[in-house]
């Protein structure tokens, strides 16, 4: 760099040839440095009253401390300085700016920092938390989930065979309040239920829900575009928030949950580790009483707990939970047969006879199956065994049937 202070054999050297006469631009080219840094060591050298020879007994330490004494610093500042802790979850509430911040101390201290001091110092409070922070989490606005990587051993009463539950991780952005449960599998129906029970726990909905790109929530991850799974989409319409998958390799969009999954496995798996459960309710159980005591445990940065956190930020301004929860639903592409029905699960299902050989989707759910046509519902069926026979409605078949 250019403005690199040079090590003292060479400052010295500056001024050994400037006491043999040289000028200092002959100074600089003999030793290939630029010439105002000569002509800067020359002159703080004149300052304090040092010419060539320097004394044997003055080191490199002390001739350092003498051409570059540390600045002087002043009595300390006696404007009050602002409650960072305070501001900081301030700033995290839904339309707060930092310059509104600034205008509410400077009303209660008018003599109280400038807005620039005010950010700075601001930033260097907030650069003590963590060194990689990039995201302001805004109250209620989202809910990052995701699989822990290990697992918990469940043994079957039964026949003693041993099942593996995987770890399920929720957490709010702004007040990192977080929900983790066990489920049997990563697949699309204990996906699903899992979030349907997060938003009860939480008591309400955020207005955005980050995923990984796990093959239960999205079906392309795409850099850009990433295609999200149709069942998983419709869960987000029920409820009235919008998915946004993390992009690919880029685990610094999920960072808060990497971090709830890290502190999951730390505060609730390792607890549990040498325990035998043989149900997954009991798990679950054991798990929901350390998730109390994690979410109650205060944090010795903000000192609060992450359930203080979420009833200032969070919790007012989630949305409210629709009337019912969500239906777990599958959807299935289906052509329509010379005998105008689809099969669902080996079953045979009556549409409009004039959708012959058309492809329809079918909305299956536990109790009934519903097909569409682009969007419109076309039929509506109770959901029968899978027994190879017919379920017909009257008003489909063509009138010379």
């Amino acid at each position: 760099m250019a403005n690199e202070r040079l090590p003292m054999r060479n400052i010295k050297d500056v001024l050994r040839l400037e006491a043999e006469g040289l000028s200092e631009r002959k100074i600089a080219a003999g030793l290939g440095i630029g010439h105002s840094a000569a002509g800067d060591y020359i002159r703080r050298a004149r300052a304090v009253g040092l010419s060539w020879p320097i004394p044997d007994d003055l080191s490199d330490e002390g001739l350092e401390k003498l051409l570059f004494p540390p600045p002087e610093t002043g009595p300390p500042s006696k404007r009050p300085m602002p409650d960072w802790a305070a501001i900081h979850l301030e700033y995290r509430k839904p339309n707060v700016t930092i310059s509104l911040l600034w205008e509410e101390y400077r009303a209660e201290h008018p003599d109280g920092y400038g807005r620039t001091q005010f950010c700075e110092h601001y930033r260097r409070w907030k650069g003590k938390l963590s060194p990689t922070m990039r995201q302001i989490h805004i109250g209620g606005e989202k809910m990052f989930v995701d699989y822990g990587g290990s697992t918990f051993d469940v043994i079957d009463p039964l026949t003693g065979e041993v099942h593996q539950a995987q770890l399920f991780v929720a957490a709010l952005g702004a007040s990192s309040y977080t929900f983790a449960e066990a489920t049997w599998t990563q697949g699309m129906p204990d996906w699903t239920g899992s979030h349907t029970r997060a938003f009860d726990y939480f008591g309400g909905v955020p207005r955005q829900v980050v995923s990984d790109n796990l093959k239960s929530a999205v079906i392309k991850a795409c850099f850009y575009e990433p295609e999200v799974n149709r069942t998983y989409t419709d869960l987000a319409r029920h409820y009235g928030t919008a998915v946004l998958p993390a992009r690919p390799y880029k685990p610094r969009d999920k960072a808060k949950v990497e971090v709830a999954v890290q502190i999951a496995q730390r505060w609730i798996q390792a607890r549990l580790r040498n325990q035998t459960f043989f149900s997954l309710a009991e798990l679950n159980a054991e798990i929901r009483t350390l998730l109390d005591q994690l979410n109650d445990r205060v944090t010795r940065h903000l000192g609060a707990s992450r359930r203080q956190l979420f009833e200032q930020l969070d919790k007012p301004v989630l949305k409210p939970l629709p009337a019912t929860p969500y239906t777990y639903a599958q959807w299935k592409k289906c052509r329509v047969g010379i005998d105008y029905h689809v099969e669902v699960d080996k079953h045979y299902y009556s549409v409009p006879h004039n959708l012959l050989r058309q492809q329809l989707m079918a909305r299956i759910t536990a109790k009934t199956v519903e097909v569409f046509n682009k969007g419109k519902r076309v039929a509506c069926h109770i959901r029968s065994s899978s027994n190879r026979k017919h379920t017909t409605c009257k008003e489909h078949m063509p009138s010379a049937h």
